[in-house]
């Protein structure tokens, strides 16, 4: 798992060309982007715009991907992203399909609550349990976006 700023993306663009292509497009996002799936490179990059509501923690559950790794951008509002290895997922609550690309887990005790404002991201990959748009502090409203970038 990373958390930084979009400011030092460049520092982990070297980690894949897929991940080059995902911070290009990140730049460009100015909150008047459309909602849905935004294709950058077919299915090994594409973002899924979004809006909402953060969620109080007790609402939140875990997921974890297997194909893909998430960036998660916020470009307005604030929010918290629960987070903890895979390997202490108790009870899942959904079973992994290639369908949803997750599984869900109910809340574990042990989490470490990384939090998000405005040009911060953070890449989760497949090991990383998280529980995305939990309020911090209190409700946000959240323009977000989450680029998918495939495993290799």
């Amino acid at each position: 798992m990373i958390l930084d700023t979009l400011e030092n993306a460049a520092r982990y663009e070297v980690l894949s060309p897929r991940f080059a292509q995902a911070f290009a497009y990140l730049r460009g996002v100015d909150g008047t982007q459309e909602l849905g799936r935004v294709d950058i490179a077919g299915d090994d990059v594409f973002a899924i715009v979004q809006t909402y509501t953060t969620k109080p923690q007790e609402k939140a559950l875990f997921e974890a991907h297997r194909k893909y790794i998430d960036v998660q951008f916020i470009h307005s509002g604030r929010e918290t992203i629960l987070w903890a290895p895979l390997a202490t997922m108790k009870e899942e609550t959904r079973a992994y399909t290639p369908e949803k690309e997750a599984a869900l887990w109910k809340l574990v005790p042990d989490v470490t609550p990384l939090h998000l404002s405005a040009g911060h991201f953070a890449i989760l990959y497949p090991e990383d349990a998280h529980a995305p748009c939990v309020e911090w502090d209190t409700p946000s409203e959240v323009f977000k976006v989450v680029v998918k970038v495939a495993v290799d």
